[in-house]
């Protein structure tokens, strides 16, 4: 090949390579200027709320199957010590585990002794309580099998009344494809149990293109009619799989503005839950993109932060220092 046809190839080549690295950069110089969601505190919410783990109400039969020690949680000072980290940064309800539910129905086995000093202190501290129960969809939990339910109801009627001061209970099946109608039995069948207590469902969020899995998002129809049949969602707002930060910041505001539009009509109580954890490598979960940071950010970004019951975080157990003070950033 002659010298001069080589140096036409080179510069051409040049070109290209040229006009591909402006191309391919115009997209990171977009996202590196971007900034979604804000920076604003979120307005004094009175139902900011927090799942804590099973040990704070547990039978002792939990704590052997677990090798857990009961003196982590069953001291008037571990209690105590808990509820004054959680008033200090205005969390006003608690969601208990008392999952999963036995293969007959009925929910977790409790403590009593424990329960009661839990809800004496609660009230001293002015936090709520409801329990959070349910399980894993056709394994602990079958709310289409009629016999499933009402030993299911049977024992939380039998929970409410020998604790009165419960504030409600909480329904958390997983996964739960949307449009499934017997969750909303299940509810109505709970009603007249739980009565004028709250009602609460842990919800799944709206469908998005990052994460296209059906069994855990219910579409804006499906979370409305959820709504009509319970006093409160708490709508967990992460698993997204999302990669970068950013775009998981601006889905956040996104979800906001549309699960607002879905409940408020209802009436039903609405608490956006984020994420506290720290679960890496599983792929649907990416602790340096959903984080507590990011969730608020992006939620601080929606107009509609008025139309609004509380943040719920995911969980008690992985939060920190740290993280409290990135929760303290947008919780005044």
């Amino acid at each position: 090949m002659r010298p001069g046809l080589l140096k036409k190839l080179g510069k051409s080549v040049s070109r290209i390579v040229a006009a591909l690295a402006v191309i391919l950069g115009i997209p990171a110089v977009i996202y590196l200027f971007w900034r979604p969601g804000s920076g604003e505190p979120l307005p004094p919410y009175p139902g900011n709320a927090i799942w804590i783990g099973h040990g704070w109400l547990g039978d002792d039969a939990w704590f052997a199957r677990n090798r857990r020690n009961k003196a982590d949680f069953r001291t008037d000072e571990k209690i105590s010590a808990l509820f004054s980290r959680l008033k200090a940064n205005k969390i006003a309800v608690v969601f208990p585990h008392l999952c999963p539910a036995r293969p007959d129905g009925k929910i977790a086995a409790w403590d009593d002794a424990q329960l009661g000093r839990f809800l004496d202190l609660a009230e001293k501290y002015g936090i709520k309580v409801i329990p959070w129960i349910g399980g894993v969809l056709e394994e602990s939990a079958r709310p289409d099998d009629e016999r499933w339910r009402r030993n299911f109801i049977a024992s939380v009627g039998e929970l409410l009344k020998k604790h009165p001061r419960l504030a409600g209970v909480q329904i958390n099946i997983e996964p739960l494809p949307g449009g499934n109608a017997d969750l909303l039995r299940l509810l109505d069948e709970l009603r007249p149990v739980v009565a004028n207590k709250t009602l609460s469902v842990a919800a799944y969020p709206p469908p998005t293109r990052w994460h296209r899995f059906p069994d855990v998002h219910w579409r804006l129809v499906y979370i409305n009619r959820v709504a009509r049949h319970c006093d409160q969602l708490a709508v967990m707002m992460y698993d997204t799989a999302i990669p970068l930060e950013k775009f998981y910041v601006k889905l956040m505001t996104d979800w906001t503005h549309e699960l607002v539009g879905a409940v408020r009509p209802t009436g039903c109580e609405l608490l956006l839950g984020i994420p506290a954890y720290e679960d890496a490598g599983v792929g649907y979960h990416h602790p340096h993109v959903e984080n507590i940071s990011s969730a608020l950010r992006g939620i601080s970004g929606s107009d509609r932060l008025d139309r609004i019951g509380g943040i719920a975080i995911y969980c008690e157990w992985e939060m920190s220092d740290a993280k409290w003070q990135h929760w303290r950033k947008f919780i005044k």
